[in-house]
């Protein structure tokens, strides 16, 4: 929409602007962010036609601005929210609302109805149209400004320093508002010298210095960028605030309210694959070490095997280790797979399955700190900073999800809003009264969203920018509805279970072809599920995962049952972190209901303790197109010979029990006996219609 190319600006032999170029496209908001004298203000102004560049072109839609007056700018479709807001303190708001418009020379009903529109979206200059401009607040007054530019109705709107003096709670209020003049499709030039809420409304920015641009690119990059912090905004500290360039209204330091957010460093920093795979050797081989000494079960294992832990010299030697099934976890329930003392035994988190045979894993304080870091790293690589408000809609209590969401989210410096699964209205409330930036859920509860978003009308009163999602598989349709209905949101699938720490353990890159895993906390194998042997990168066959450093429940060879395959070679995005696709399906009937794993041995168990059934039953998953809920039809055969009148009375317990050990609640049908297709083979019980295309 604007080119701006070249541009030079003089004031008299004082050069203001030296080269810049600069783009915005329609639709987006773009900041233009620097110090005080960097020429932010001049560049807005030779846009607009108040200053004569002297060099370069100002491209707005195909059309060179040079020569023509600002009043014909404006009739273009620009119009500008000036710097100290230059409104008329003698005339009435109303009648500064009118100047906005006057190049454009409307008629009484449309002047009267693009006002009405003006009022509607701030609604604050409701009651005050017939108020002197002069006795207003300086937020009221910014707040008619922005109102006077947007009389225009322009396809661009420039804002110059729209927070300059304003108190922060006021600053909140005006960024909201900004924010959704974008969602609603006006394309915004924003000034500020406030960076962190510049870079924080925008998609993109130009960093600005001394009249040139010093550094461009996605504003969420930039914000993260500690090298770029330190050398375009200056370095402030708590006993030096105005070390920062910016002052005490920069980037720097806002941070200082989060205690060295800004020091972190989530990604590692490996120099090539080879250093990855040195320390995945030391961790293998501690891993085998400590299981040995410390577990019971594993001793047992590996001296089955004929392994010691001195049988370890490289990684080709994993294929030596026996596996790990999740059935040995449900039989050493309630502490399998134990490896240090009780005493160091800081939290436990248990999976999902019947009462009493729960995978249950525990977990030392450094199991515990590993976890939060690499979520951390999950979030830093999803491009979430200390700015970012994030709704996390996950389930709390003895699952991992709740707990990792937010205590990665914490770690990484954004703000947590922890709701929890489910109650749509409380959901929806949040995202318009909290404006979170990021959503976290699961895909179904990510798609129940979406659709209630779009039939209440209120995605442009939202700001989410991501939604990052895991514990079920999710179809390629599936993500576009649910990316389309968030506004565009963008969709990042975390992987995760309790058997290994729980969610964050990798999570899909911005390039969104392939899941990155922290190959520097686990070794990932994909093997045949049928021979278990090893298959090479690229073939698809079953996850098996071994810990590198955990202490409490090492893994060792443990087979997941996920379908995925590891992808050779180095990601487009950059990063050395090995990768895997997004999950393709499980080699066991296990399935997901509402972020619940649920394996059919759950309900045979279930089902057997309910007199009068028979021993048939199928499972149907489906989901409603209109609403993004998934539903479960739970239909079981009643005995041989049971009467109907008992119909009632079974399906009542069947709904009770179901719903106490496996926390969900589904729709029960109890049909008559020999209903149900016998088969001499295995019979099919999980119909699953959810997914219904690719998941890659």
């Amino acid at each position: 929409m604007l080119k701006i190319d070249k541009l030079s600006v003089h004031y008299g032999a004082a050069m203001a602007l030296d080269g810049v170029d600069l783009t915005v496209e329609e639709g987006e908001t773009v900041a233009l962010v620097g110090a005080n004298g960097a020429g932010k203000t001049t560049l807005l102004k030779a846009v607009l036609g108040l200053l004569t560049p002297s060099g370069g072109r100002i491209l707005f839609q195909g059309e060179d601005l040079s020569g023509l007056s600002p009043a014909k700018i404006v009739a273009r479709g620009l119009a500008l929210s000036p710097e100290g807001r230059e409104l008329f303190p003698d005339l009435t708001v109303a009648e500064n609302l009118r100047l906005g418009a006057v190049a454009l020379k409307l008629g009484r009903v449309e002047e009267k109805r693009r006002m009405a529109e003006v009022v509607a979206i701030l609604p604050i200059l409701a009651d005050k149209l017939q108020r002197v401009a002069g006795t207003l607040s300086g937020g009221e007054q910014q707040m008619a400004a922005m109102g006077r530019a947007l009389m225009a109705r322009p396809k661009l709107l420039l804002l110059d320093e729209p927070s300059l003096g304003l108190s922060p709670l006021i600053t909140d209020q005006l960024f909201d508002i900004i924010r959704q003049l974008g969602r609603s499709g006006t394309t915004i030039l924003l000034v500020e010298q406030n960076a962190a809420r510049a870079l924080a409304a925008s998609r993109r920015a130009w960093l600005l210095a001394n009249g040139r641009i010093v550094d461009s690119g996605e504003s969420w990059r930039l914000l993260n960028d500690p090298q770029l912090r330190r050398a375009f905004l200056g370095s402030a500290t708590e006993n030096n605030p105005g070390g920062s360039r910016l002052g005490a209204t920069g980037l720097t330091n806002i941070r200082l309210e989060k205690n060295r957010m800004n020091q972190q460093q989530f990604i590692p920093s490996f120099r090539d694959e080879q250093e990855l795979a040195d320390l995945q050797l030391r961790g293998l081989q501690w891993t085998v070490r400590h299981a040995f000494e410390g577990s019971s079960f594993y001793r047992e294992r590996l001296e089955k095997a004929g392994i010691a832990p001195g049988d370890i010299s490289s990684l080709a030697d994993i294929v030596k280790l026996p596996f790990t099934t999740a059935d040995d976890l449900r039989d050493g329930y309630p502490f399998p797979l134990r490896a240090v003392p009780f005493e160091q035994i800081v939290r436990i988190h248990a999976s999902s399955g019947t009462t009493g045979k729960r995978k249950v894993l525990c977990y030392t304080q450094q199991d515990v700190d590993d976890w939060i870091h690499f979520f951390a790293r999950a979030y830093a690589m999803a491009g979430v900073t200390p700015l970012d408000r994030v709704q996390i809609a996950v389930g709390y209590g003895v699952w991992t999800a709740g707990a990792g969401f937010q205590w990665g989210c914490e770690k990484v410096g954004a703000m947590a809003i922890p709701i929890g699964p489910g109650n749509v209205d409380l959901q929806c409330q949040f995202l318009i009264d909290f404006q979170p930036t990021v959503f976290c859920s699961t895909a179904s509860m990510a798609l129940l969203m979406a659709e209630e978003i779009h039939r209440r009308e209120i995605a442009h009163k939202i700001n989410i920018r991501k939604v990052i999602y895991g514990s079920e598989r999710s179809s390629r349709s599936m993500r576009q509805k649910i990316s389309e209905l968030f506004g565009g949101a963008e969709l990042f699938d975390i992987p995760g279970m309790t058997e290994l720490y729980g969610p964050g353990t990798g999570i899909e890159c911005s390039h969104h072809d392939c899941i990155h895993y922290w190959g520097d906390y686990y070794l990932l194998e994909i093997v045949d599920p049928d021979t278990l042997q090893p298959l090479p990168d690229g073939d698809w066959g079953e996850m098996v995962v071994t810990t590198l450093r955990k202490e409490a429940a090492p893994l060792i060879r443990y087979r997941t049952g996920d379908i995925t395959r590891i992808i050779p070679g180095r990601c487009t995005c950059g990063s050395l972190l090995p990768r895997h696709s997004r999950l393709k399906g499980r080699t066991d009937d296990m399935f997901k209901f509402r972020g619940v794993n649920i394996y059919p041995s759950s309900i045979d168990a279930i089902l057997s303790q309910i007199p009068g059934l028979g021993s048939e039953y199928q499972v149907h998953l489906s989901r409603d197109e209109d609403s993004g809920r998934d539903s479960m039809v739970l239909q079981v055969e009643k005995g041989k010979g049971v009467e109907k009148e008992r119909v009632p009375e079974m399906t009542a317990e069947i709904s009770h029990q179901v719903k106490k050990q496996l926390l969900v609640s589904v729709d029960i049908a109890v049909v008559d006996y020999g209903t149900l297709p016998r088969s001499e083979k295995k019979s099919q019980r999980i119909f699953d219609q959810r997914i219904k295309d690719s998941v890659v």
